[in-house]
């Protein structure tokens, strides 16, 4: 029989109300307030010391790769760790039998280009032979909304669950459209997992009011963004950091 991890069960959704937060990191504070559809990495000091180094204007473009790359292993850990599952007894070596689980249903990944391939590899060290799609998304020049310029998604997608990849959450506009695009191919919406090393308040209240049954897997959460529309404190430019280009 189908079981599906308490995490990921259907929760009802409660109304949003305008939520900042007053300290830089991910506290119990902070978890309290955070919607049911916010999965946090548990908050230890292996995290938060991963998060200083990142974070940091002055760590060299080798260890930002390298320790991001932890944290996104992570994450992903963390979203297959939401996918349900259904029972299974093996035989072990020693002729007994093991009372397990296996995996119900396929996954895809979807990365949000250009920052978001930086979390495929990460996703392929989980889940070998995972099929990979892309979406790029860019701000329309005259609309000044965010346009989708390209997708190559799995024939196949609207039958998987779906760990859609991108860094850093911010107003949530890229991720909303493509979201979109997921459900336009047919991807159920409860079958969405987002997986992000930091986020904030507006981009989460803009993105589970337009789409309450995904689930948003995060690493930390900082207080909000600042005039620019940059998550604040943050880290700058994650794609640019990662693939060292110029940018903040």
């Amino acid at each position: 029989m189908v079981r599906r991890t308490a995490a990921l069960a259907l929760v009802k959704v409660r109304l949003l109300i305008p939520w900042r937060l007053r300290r830089q990191s991910t506290s119990k504070d902070i978890i309290a307030q955070l919607p049911p559809q916010v999965l946090l990495l548990e908050q230890t000091q292996q995290l938060h010391a991963l998060m200083s180094i990142i974070r940091n204007r002055e760590t060299v473009r080798g260890d930002f790769i390298f320790y991001s790359d932890r944290i996104i292993r992570l994450l992903v850990e963390e979203g297959l760790n939401h996918l349900p599952v259904v029972d299974k007894v093996v035989n072990t070596p020693t002729g007994q039998t093991y009372n397990g689980i296996d995996f119900q249903g396929r996954i895809c990944g979807v990365s949000i280009m250009r920052a978001g391939e930086s979390m495929e590899q990460g996703l392929r060290d989980c889940c070998r032979s995972v099929r990979i799609g892309k979406i790029l998304i860019q701000r329309d020049e005259e609309t000044h909304q965010p346009k989708l310029y390209y997708a190559k998604l799995p024939n196949d997608i609207a039958s998987r669950f779906c760990l859609l990849l991108d860094p850093m959450l911010a107003t949530g506009g890229s991720a909303i459209k493509a979201i979109e695009v997921l459900m336009d191919n047919g991807v159920p919406e409860e079958n969405i997992l987002f997986l992000n090393l930091i986020t904030c308040p507006e981009g989460i209240n803009n993105l589970i009011s337009r789409f309450p049954k995904i689930k948003i897997i995060t690493a930390e959460v900082d207080p909000g963004l600042d005039a620019n529309k940059y998550i604040s404190p943050g880290l700058g430019d994650f794609g640019c950091r990662y693939f060292g280009t110029d940018g903040l």
